[in-house]
Parts: structure tokens; C-alpha cells; sequence
């Protein structure tokens, strides 16, 4: 009983104060990230092996982590490079090999490979990994699962991990389906909402903490928390996180035109508006048309030459301190009616994505946005009380 009522009274207070708060807008100027706290860890890796994971995000200030190591004499000793590679450039799904970096002739270990776990003839020599890469908030975005593994293998290898946080951009919401074991993937580990509300930092304490993967209580993890963010701020990244995400526009889009990779709909791959629009040949309706391209960052994309009408969805984007917290769920269903053919509307990536198979089906029967989000309610209200224990901002 007195659970309940402790969910209650927390579900509450989170509905009462995303209502009566206005989102903060904030860019770098205004964030002091874990990587730029240099002084709070740089000192304490005297004397240490390091590996980092890092990628084209991994910034302090306009230098790169790696650079900054290298500077400051650190014993760094190899880098970890998560999907679309160590620059940032491979397209989405596209397998990353080990190799030597040109720059700086250290050796990177793909986490993103035939491996995503790393071994521990790459973790023997080393006394601590640092993790700083930029999350966007969504459970199916493959950074989370990268921490996820490399938990399990610093846990193992008695390596130390060290998270350098940065800011959600979607961290003011929590919004979807909580994911089903069965409909565990690389784009969805743990039992999360799609929109989960957390920074990479608190993720880790939450994936310790509740024993999410396997030996990570032994696990010796530090995260060194941001400065100037929280959890009713918006912050505009200052790099692009991934290929097809080129800006704030698509960073907050993400998350609801994500559900499309699972579909026939093309999210704007292969053009200069990915994830800021979805169409199809078969959505002949609408006025809006673009031609998906064979590009850097979006080789052989979904539909590639062929004409596709659907819906730009920058004015939207650009509303949104006013549009609601949550998943926008009418462009799916909207799509999927509007379609003519609907047996190969959906492919097998959808559940996955969607942690079940609950909102496939609630889509063909029919369900409208509100029916199919009540569904889910319960479920996010029990991760909410298991977030609180977790949240540093």
C-alpha cells in the first residue's frame, strides 16, 4: 500500500511540474558538460592505462577528448568507437572495423562489429575506460547499449568506468511501451520506455543499481554529472550526433519518426531533411514530395530514386515548447491508413524497436493515439518511481 501511494504521489509531482514549467532553451554556453569538468577526473588518471569511447561528440569545448588526453600526457592507450564510427560519418546499421586512426595512430576497437561486447584482450592492459559520448534520449538509440556491454566487460575485467555526462536533449519526457524481454535487441536491452528520461550517467547508475546486466555490482563506475542542466531543459547540441541527425529539428523528431525504420515510410534518409519528414510512394495524397539519394551517412537508403509524398515536419518541430511531452503517435497511425497495401506495411524491425509487439497490434486494430498510450500508462508510472532513485539533475 504504501508503495503505491509513493508511486502516486511521484507520478503526480512529475505531471503537475511539466505542466506548470515553461522548457529552458539551452546551448553549450550554457552547459558545463563532464568532459569540460576536466579538473574533477583529469587528476585522478595519473599513473593509469586509459581506453576511451568517444566519438565526433566528444568534445571539451572545441577540442577533442582524445586530443585534450594526448595533451595532457595521459597514458591513453586505445579508443572505443560506438555506431557510425570514431568520426561519425558511417551510415546507420553499417558494420565498423577495428582499425588505426590516421590522426593520431592510436588503435580503435569497434563496438559496433562482428563484437559488440569488448574482450578482454582489450581490456587487460587498461585500469580505466572513459565514456563520453552524446545521447539523444531514445531507448533504440544504440549509445545506451554500448554502455550496456561495456558495463558487463570493465565488471569483468576488474576495469573501472568512468561516464562523462552530457545533457538529454529529450530528457524532459517519458513517453512509449516499456520493452518485453522477449523483444530484446542492440536497439533495446532493458526495461525502458522508448523515451526514457535520463542522461547516459543516470542510465548507468540505474543499470547498476538495478542489476540490469550481468556482474555490474562489482562494477567500480564514477560519473562525473554536468553543470547548468536539468531535467526541464532542452539543450541544442553543439555537434550532430550521429549522421541523420543534422540538427535540434531532427534531435527532437527522433523519437516518434523513429517507429518508421520499422515500416515502408522513408524518415528522410538520403536527403538534406533526414528525420525531419516521412513519405512513401503509397501516401500519394499529400502535396509534399522528396527523392531519397545514395549520400555520406545514408548509403542505399530506404526507397533510394524513388518519388515519395508525405509530410515536412519543420513548423512542428519549430512549436515545440507548446506541443505536448510525449510521442506523436498520428503520424504512424495516419500512414498506416492511409496506405492501401497494409500487409507489408510493418516489418520485423518494428517490435524491436518498439520493445513489443503490442503496438503493431493496437495499430491494426484500429486503436487512435489516446486508446494506444493509455495501454502503456501503468507501465511508465512503475519506471517513473524506479528513475527517481536514479536522477542527478
Amino acid at each position: 500500500m504504501r508503495y503505491k501511494l509513493y508511486l502516486m504521489i511521484a507520478v503526480l509531482v512529475a505531471s503537475f511540474s511539466g505542466k506548470s514549467q515553461d522548457l529552458k532553451f539551452l546551448n553549450s554556453s550554457d552547459i558545463q558538460t563532464g568532459a569540460e569538468r576536466i579538473d574533477e577526473w583529469i587528476g585522478d588518471l595519473d599513473g593509469m592505462s586509459v581506453g576511451v569511447v568517444a566519438n565526433q561528440s566528444s568534445l571539451i569545448g572545441r577540442e577533442h577528448l582524445v586530443d585534450v588526453l594526448r595533451e595532457t600526457e595521459v597514458n591513453l592507450i586505445r579508443v572505443f568507437a560506438p555506431e557510425h564510427g570514431f568520426r561519425g560519418k558511417a551510415s546507420a546499421g553499417e558494420l565498423i572495423k577495428d582499425e588505426v586512426d590516421s590522426k593520431t595512430g592510436l588503435p580503435i576497437v569497434s563496438l559496433y562489429g562482428k563484437n559488440k561486447k569488448p574482450g578482454s584482450e582489450v581490456l587487460a592492459d587498461l585500469d580505466v575506460v572513459i565514456f563520453d559520448l552524446q545521447d539523444v534520449g531514445a531507448r533504440f538509440y544504440t549509445y545506451l547499449s554500448n554502455l550496456h556491454y561495456l558495463m558487463e566487460a570493465c565488471a569483468e575485467n576488474g576495469v573501472a568506468l568512468w561516464v562523462l555526462d552530457r545533457p538529454n536533449p529529450n530528457g524532459y519526457y517519458v513517453d512509449g511501451p516499456v520493452l518485453k524481454p522477449e523483444f530484446t535487441s542492440f536497439v533495446g536491452i532493458h526495461p525502458i520506455p522508448v523515451v526514457h528520461g535520463c542522461t547516459l550517467g543516470e542510465l548507468a547508475l540505474m543499470i547498476k543499481g538495478e542489476e540490469w546486466a550481468k556482474g555490474v555490482e562489482d562494477l567500480n563506475l564514477k560519473v562525473v554529472p554536468c553543470l547548468g542542466y536539468d531535467h526541464n531543459s532542452v539543450y541544442e547540441l553543439p555537434v550532430k550526433p550521429s549522421p541523420n541527425l543534422p540538427n535540434a529539428k531532427s534531435v527532437y523528431l527522433y523519437p516518434s519518426l523513429c517507429f518508421f525504420e520499422g515500416t515502408k515510410i522513408s524518415v528522410g534518409r538520403g536527403t538534406d531533411f533526414p528525420f525531419q519528414m516521412y513519405g512513401a510512394p503509397c501516401l500519394d495524397y499529400a502535396s509534399f514530395s522528396f527523392v531519397p539519394e545514395d549520400r555520406e551517412g545514408a548509403m542505399n537508403p530506404k526507397l533510394e530514386g524513388e518519388t515519395c509524398y508525405g509530410v515536412f515536419l519543420g513548423e512542428y518541430a519549430e512549436n515545440q515548447s507548446k506541443n505536448p511531452r510525449e510521442l506523436n503517435l498520428n503520424w504512424l497511425v495516419e500512414a498506416y491508413n492511409a496506405c492501401s497495401n497494409k500487409d507489408d506495411f510493418f516489418n520485423p524491425f518494428f517490435d524491436k524497436l518498439a520493445g513489443t509487439d503490442a503496438l503493431r497490434k493496437d495499430i491494426i486494430q484500429g486503436l487512435n493515439p489516446i486508446q494506444i498510450r493509455a495501454k502503456w500508462k501503468k507501465e511508465t508510472d512503475d519506471y517513473q518511481l524506479i528513475r527517481s532513485k536514479y536522477l542527478l539533475y
